[in-house]
C-alpha cells in the first residue's frame, strides 16, 4: 500500500474488537471505515450524530444530507440510528464508546496528544476531541510520522496546545506502532521493511523498544 495515510488507517482497523462501538474523528481516521477485519463487527459513530457509519461511498452513491463529522459524505449501514448532536455528545460524554480513533498534530513522550492550534492555522479548534480524550475507554491516534515539511510529530514535549492531560493507547504511522505503557511510549512494531534506526531519527520524543508486546484490550 503506497499512500501513508491508507496503510495507516488499515493498520489502526487491526486494533478494533467485535462489538467495539468507534468514533472516527476527522482526517485520517474518517479511512478507518473502509478496513474493518472481515467478520469483526464494529459499531461506527460520528459525532454529528449517527451510529452504524458504513463504507465511503461510490460517487455516484452520494446522499449529500449524510455525511461525517468532516462534512464527508458517508454511508449508513442496516440498522443505523441517527440522533441529534447533543445525544451523540451525550454517549461520548457518558463513557459509551468504546475506541475513538483521533488525528493529532502533535504527541508527546507520554502519549498526551495535541491536535488544535491557533485561529488562522492550521486547525481552528479542537472540536470533539477533548470530549472524546476524557469519555472514550480507549483512544488510538492515526497521524503521518512527520509534518510536510520534514519535522516529527512525535516530540519529546508538546509546542502546540495539549487537547487533553489524559494519554492516549496507541500510536499508528506509517513507520511504526507504540504503545503508551506506564506514561511512555513503547515502540512495539514497525512497518514492514523498516529498520529501527530510521525511526529513531525521526522521532523527536524517547521511546522504549518491545516489539513483542501485544495490545491489551
Amino acid at each position: 500500500m503506497t499512500d501513508p495515510r491508507q496503510a495507516i488507517a488499515a493498520r489502526a482497523a487491526r486494533e478494533l474488537g467485535d462489538g467495539d462501538v468507534v468514533n472516527l474523528g476527522i482526517g485520517i481516521p474518517t479511512l478507518v471505515v473502509d478496513y474493518l477485519p472481515p467478520g469483526v463487527k464494529v459499531h461506527v459513530h460520528t459525532e454529528n450524530g449517527l451510529l452504524g457509519v458504513g463504507p465511503t461511498p461510490n460517487p455516484g452513491e452520494v446522499d449529500p444530507d449524510v455525511i461525517n463529522a468532516g462534512k464527508l459524505p458517508v454511508t449508513a449501514i442496516r440498522g443505523s440510528s441517527f440522533f441529534s448532536s447533543a445525544d451523540s455528545f451525550a454517549m461520548i460524554r457518558g463513557g459509551h464508546i468504546d475506541v475513538a480513533v483521533l488525528g493529532a498534530l502533535q504527541v508527546d513522550q507520554h502519549g498526551r496528544v495535541a491536535n488544535w492550534t491557533v485561529p488562522g492555522q492550521t486547525v481552528l479548534g479542537v472540536g470533539g476531541a477533548m470530549d472524546l480524550l476524557t469519555g472514550a475507554k480507549r483512544v488510538i491516534v492515526t497521524m503521518t510520522h512527520m509534518t510536510r515539511d520534514g519535522r516529527p510529530k512525535i516530540v519529546e514535549e508538546c509546542t502546540l496546545p495539549l487537547t487533553s492531560s489524559r494519554s492516549v493507547d496507541v500510536v499508528v504511522t506509517e513507520l511504526a506502532v507504540f504503545r503508551v505503557v506506564d506514561g511512555r511510549l513503547v515502540l512495539t512494531e514497525l512497518a514492514q521493511g523498516l529498520d529501527l534506526e530510521t525511526v529513531r531519527r525521526k522521532t523527536a520524543a524517547p521511546f522504549a523498544v518491545d516489539l513483542g508486546l501485544r495490545r491489551d484490550r
